[in-house]
């Protein structure tokens, strides 16, 4: 039987837990089981079909591992005996662990259409083999339904029509494509960047079935209409992969995700910690479940999981939800809470906006405007989210914002902020819009707290 003092199970979020361990741990053994013998940038999975051209281009290099002295092994785990604390994997290997990490992942979500078993309808799946056959099957296709108006939607519809002649179609239940992660002033123009591309979009929405012989030809709406369609893409959300860890007696929460606790370990086994998709979560800002799916998130508690295997180092905050995408060269992200939110929790709030260009004068080659909005407390001023459409500055502003609302930042706090500026890459100190927007909250905020 063979022994490790760590063994972590699953890909991405596993590689970063592993490295976490080894840095904070050096003289443990790290081995890392995962079935895939190639890992994909989730993220990076709807650029497949454009920007870069194929999975080969969309991978996390193993070096990462050698390089960290951890053991890969390209096989997947079956069981887990979680009071003998071994492993049995599918060749029939055993491991012995100390510590176990769960890092599995999510599978996609599958509605119950009829239909689905059709040719050339495709869920986006994290494997190889399989999206390098669905990049052939888009390659050949005339007219492509996307179903699911969210950020795995919109991406896949943009890259789609890069270099092709093909008709493609995203098919939304909301009211508005990114409803789930945007406010509606930002839902819009994301919706008038997509339709640029010539993809068209149906909202409110709702698909009934898949129509057509062998494979797919149409997709049936509940309003009676049919799309002609050829390829069929399933970008819906993902639910936790946590079969195993059920098949083991672990405690699931939220979603079917493996509870855990602010250490990131399973509330029922000290000895087993889980990260990413496969464990549940809460919220920053009210604790309650969160079903965020984000690679940030997932690294993040990698990171918190492999510190705390043998002594507890860092806590778990709770999910702020920070992310960015870009639709035909604009690029669109928020942190934290959205007006949506807020409204729907009834909170009182002051939403600010404020716009520059993110180089100084706007003149300067490849400038674009940065639009910035910020949503603070209305009693304590503390700023609870923020959203930024723009440039390739868009995501690392973004960035910025979740930092600040992860330290409690006030109105006050941000106004003083001091920011490092070059004309080629930022927007002006005059006019720096995140901070522009919080100078636009003060006298709202300290008027209600006279």
């Amino acid at each position: 039987m063979m022994k490790t003092d760590v063994l972590v199970l699953g890909g991405l979020s596993g590689i970063s837990a592993a490295i976490s361990c080894k840095r904070h741990y050096p003289d443990k053994k790290v081995v890392l089981v995962r079935k895939e013998g190639t890992v994909l940038i989730p993220c990076g999975i709807p650029y497949i079909f454009g920007t870069v051209g194929g999975p080969e281009n969309n991978v996390v290099p193993d070096g990462l591992l050698e390089t960290n002295d951890i053991e890969l092994i390209t096989d997947e785990a079956v069981s887990v005996d979680k009071e003998s604390r071994v492993v049995t994997l599918k060749n029939e290997t055993q491991i012995e662990y100390s510590k176990l990490i769960f890092a599995t992942g999510s599978v996609p979500l599958v509605p119950p259409f009829p239909g689905l078993d059709k040719e050339n309808v495709f869920v986006v799946k994290k494997e190889f083999g399989y999206l390098k056959d669905v990049l052939d099957k888009v390659n050949e296709a005339k007219d492509i339904v996307i179903i699911g108006g969210g950020f795995i939607g919109v991406e896949f519809a943009d890259e789609c029509r890069k270099g092709r002649d093909v008709n493609v179609t995203v098919v939304e239940m909301l009211s508005s494509c990114l409803q789930m992660a945007l406010d509606d002033e930002y839902c819009e123009e994301a919706s008038e960047k997509l339709k640029e591309t010539g993809v068209h979009i149906l909202t409110e929405e709702r698909v009934v079935s898949i129509d057509g012989g062998k494979k797919v030809q149409a997709v049936k709406l509940a309003s009676g209409k049919e799309i002609k369609a050829d390829l069929v893409i399933l970008g819906i959300g993902a639910l936790p992969n946590t079969n195993l860890a059920e098949k083991a007696g672990l405690e699931l929460g939220f979603r079917k995700g493996i509870q855990v606790d602010r250490y990131m370990r399973s509330v029922s086994d000290n000895n087993i910690f889980a990260c990413g998709d496969c464990a549940a979560r809460s919220s920053f800002f009210d604790g309650k479940p969160s079903g965020v799916m984000l690679a940030s998130v997932a690294t993040s508690e990698a990171r918190i999981a492999g510190a705390n295997l043998f002594s507890p180092t860092h806590h778990n905050c709770g999910v702020i939800s920070s992310f960015a995408t870009v639709i035909n060269g604009r690029a669109f992200g928020v942190a934290g809470l959205t007006e949506r939110n807020t409204k729907a929790n009834g909170m009182d709030v002051i939403i600010t906006r404020a716009q520059a260009t993110d180089t100084h004068p706007g003149g300067m080659p490849n400038s674009s405007m940065l639009k910035v909005k910020l949503i603070f407390s209305k009693d304590t001023g503390i700023i609870l989210g923020g959203a930024v459409s723009g440039g390739k500055s868009t995501g690392e502003l973004v960035n910025v914002i979740g930092a600040c609302i992860m330290h409690h930042m006030t109105a006050d706090d941000i106004v003083k902020f001091q920011m490092g500026t070059h004309p080629a890459l930022t927007s002006s100190p005059i006019a720096y819009p995140v901070v522009t927007a919080a100078c636009k909250a003060i006298v709202p905020i300290k008027g209600i707290n006279k």
